[in-house]
């Protein structure tokens, strides 16, 4: 029975984990959240992993408490969700939680040599160079979770990469698809948060909605494929069906199709390299009828092409706009800064000194320094 460490088990991609790690009658040693303290609970009596931790610290009195009662062991903070990432027993960490936190446990988790399914896009988009030398140096399997990275590795399986033209990177254009950038100065978070085919977290969708989750992904692409910015072409599809496609040399383009469900791409992560039956909704391609594809706006939609300039430039820069981004997000679903401040900030962000070597102290103090330069930007960290 394989078992499996689950980070961000609470949120959308953790639940939905829990769905297929229950199906296929998988086991649990570890579960991590935020702060979701009573799902938690529920979690832990249902799975009985042996460690169970709560990354905000102030619950961790509360959560030990209603777990007194069974052997496990409550943990906190980031050295608890590291060594929930490194749990012994372990076949495979599931790493789900959302945003920058997810970089020192993915890498605890490569240390006690734990193969990766990996969620957390920022990993790599922050440290991506540190984690897959490590991952090389421990002889660790990293597999994506995200639909479009799932796509592309089930792509190019049985293939050389020498013989890669090009990656097709889906988007599915998210709630704003069409929009002038004057119609959306006055979108409400409300509006932000209605994504057309995906039931995600509330900081994803608004990344899919200004297509930074998309830059994100172009990022994670280049670490993850070992190809050049420019050889990924991001691609509008409204129907989230096509998940993303490789271009061979001699122009023969491999996709992966299915309906748009989570479980799919979290279900080969950990079951690779077999295929199970899987508890999703079958694709019919004529019930779609038609499947669309055009070009992303980037004058529109400027994180993409923010992030596109980062990747180029390299060093710290994707962790820049990573961290002006995650600011930016929380500040919009605050109601403290408009919808297309958000492009703004990200963008503005690039004019900051990221050249420095990539180390895990050089990227927490480029994140610290891009949230900061956001915060002033923004008129938010003034007292």
């Amino acid at each position: 029975m394989k078992r499996i460490a689950l980070l961000g088990s609470t949120g959308s991609i953790g639940t939905q984990a829990l769905d297929v790690i229950r199906a296929q009658g998988f086991g649990v040693t570890a579960l991590a959240a935020n702060r979701s303290i009573g799902l938690l609970e529920r979690q832990a009596r249902e799975w009985n992993p042996a460690v169970v931790c709560i990354y905000q610290k102030d619950l961790y009195k509360e959560l030990k408490t209603r777990l007194a009662d069974l052997p496990i062991k409550v943990v906190a903070g980031m050295e608890g969700l590291c060594e929930a990432a490194a749990a012994p027993g372990a076949d495979i960490t599931l790493n789900a939680v959302v945003g920058m936190i997810g970089l020192e446990p993915t890498l605890a988790a490569i240390g006690a040599k734990k193969d990766i399914a990996l969620a957390n896009k920022e990993t790599l988009v922050t440290g991506g160079e540190l984690v897959m030398q490590a991952a090389a140096e421990n002889g660790v399997k990293l597999l994506p979770v995200d639909s479009e990275h799932s796509a592309i590795f089930q792509s190019l399986e049985g293939n050389s990469p020498k013989q890669v033209k090009s990656i097709l990177l889906t988007a599915s254009g998210g709630p704003f698809y069409g929009r002038a950038r004057e119609q959306l100065r006055k979108v409400t978070v409300e509006d932000a948060l209605k994504h057309p085919n995906w039931s995600m977290g509330a900081k994803i969708t608004v990344d899919s909605a200004t297509l930074m989750n998309k830059g994100l992904e172009l990022i994670e692409a280049v670490r993850l494929f070992g190809v050049r910015p420019e050889d990924i072409q991001v691609v509008v599809h409204r129907e989230s069906v096509l998940h993303s496609a490789v271009e061979y040399a001699d122009h023969s383009v491999i996709a992966q199709l299915g309906v748009p469900d989570m479980r799919l791409p979290i279900q080969y992560a950990l079951t690779w390299p077999d295929r199970l039956d899987c508890p999703v909704k079958r694709l019919s391609l004529t019930d779609y009828g038609t499947l669309t594809f055009s070009q992303p706006d980037e004058e529109t939609f400027v994180c993409l092409k923010a992030c596109k300039e980062a990747i180029r430039r390299g060093g710290l820069y994707p962790t820049m706009v990573n961290g002006a981004n995650e600011a930016a997000v929380a500040l919009f679903l605050d109601g403290k800064i408009a919808f297309t401040d958000i492009g703004d900030l990200v963008a503005k962000a690039l004019k900051l000194e990221a050249e420095q070597a990539v180390t895990l102290g050089g990227i927490m103090d480029a994140d610290r320094r891009a949230r900061a330069f956001v915060l002033e930007q923004s008129g938010c960290g003034r007292k």
